[in-house]
């Protein structure tokens, strides 16, 4: 008994020219999306840079050729910054109000996500929606209200607390618009296996949801610290004296030492160098976060 083996039939040659030109095409990419991204990027980390390099010049060098290299490099612009006992202050108060805003986020966003991702109620998308609409109103918009309300009636005024709880608010819509199709992308069989083996809602929530959540929550988390360290308009209103935050002490050290530029472009690298390195050190959490809320 005899079999026969039939073999594809070889690509034509415009099958293969065609091929090859996609596979062009995707690994060479587009020369005017490079050429795009190219001043996207220079024209974001200028800026940056330039500070930098700044912090490393003296005022005479600014002076003299404002966009040439430092030489000599100087380092005690940032000497002096570090050995300043006011910026250590106002670092320490950034951390604290960031982290405080930090873990009300993520505690009180899933806890609000949890529910309208995973329960079936009457008024759940009318509730949603309430969320979303709080996208479209920023701190900057209650701010005089939110001052009269944490200083006059709670007595939260040039506090920590004042500070982190209404960031904390209006982070809230973002948060829980991010989470709740991340939360709705989990098999709805993991929770009806767990109430077979006698797990609560809540002991499902605890045990089984939060752990698979964490993309999620260490995105909307890393938001919040980001946005928390980067606020200056509530802080201003509300922190006085030792109580203020990185970005009031860069203004006011720049309104002291108004003719120290080299000294401000230190001050100020050094103010923004927590932040970035805390995100730079969570973007690939914060890239599977979003791609697990856009999954969902």
């Amino acid at each position: 008994m005899t079999t026969s083996t039939q073999t594809p039939a070889a690509p034509t040659t415009a099958v293969r020219r065609r091929r090859r030109g996609s596979a062009g095409r995707f690994q060479g990419g587009n020369p005017v999306v490079y050429a795009v991204a190219f001043v996207v990027v220079c024209a974001t980390l200028g800026p940056v840079v330039y500070g930098v390099l700044g912090g490393f010049r003296s005022n005479a060098q600014l002076a003299e050729s404002p966009a040439s290299l430092p030489d000599p490099w100087v380092v005690s612009n940032y000497t002096g910054v570090v050995t300043n006992p006011d910026f250590w202050q106002y670092t320490l108060n950034s951390v604290v109000v960031a982290v405080v805003t930090t873990a009300l986020v993520v505690v009180f966003g899933v806890m609000a996500a949890y529910p309208l991702a995973r329960y079936a109620f009457k008024g759940r998308e009318v509730l949603f929606m309430v969320f979303v609409a709080g996208l479209l109103f920023p701190a900057t918009v209650a701010v005089v209200p939110l001052f009269i309300l944490l200083t006059q009636n709670f007595g939260l005024g040039n506090t920590w607390w004042g500070v982190a709880l209404p960031q904390a608010a209006f982070a809230l819509p973002m948060t829980v618009v991010i989470l709740r199709p991340f939360l709705q992308a989990l098999p709805k069989e993991l929770e009806e296996a767990a109430q077979l083996d006698g797990t609560s809602r809540i002991g499902f929530f605890w045990r089984i949801l939060l752990p698979l959540s964490g993309p999620g929550m260490v995105t909307v988390g890393v938001l919040a610290f980001v946005g928390s360290w980067n606020a200056y308009l509530l802080p201003l209103l509300l922190l006085q004296g030792d109580m203020k935050t990185l970005p009031l002490g860069v203004a006011d050290f720049s309104s002291e030492h108004s003719s120290d530029t080299a000294g401000v472009f230190a001050f100020t690298t050094l103010a923004m160098i927590p932040a970035l390195v805390f995100f730079l050190a969570m973007q690939k959490r914060i890239v599977n976060g979003l791609q697990g809320a856009v999954k969902g």
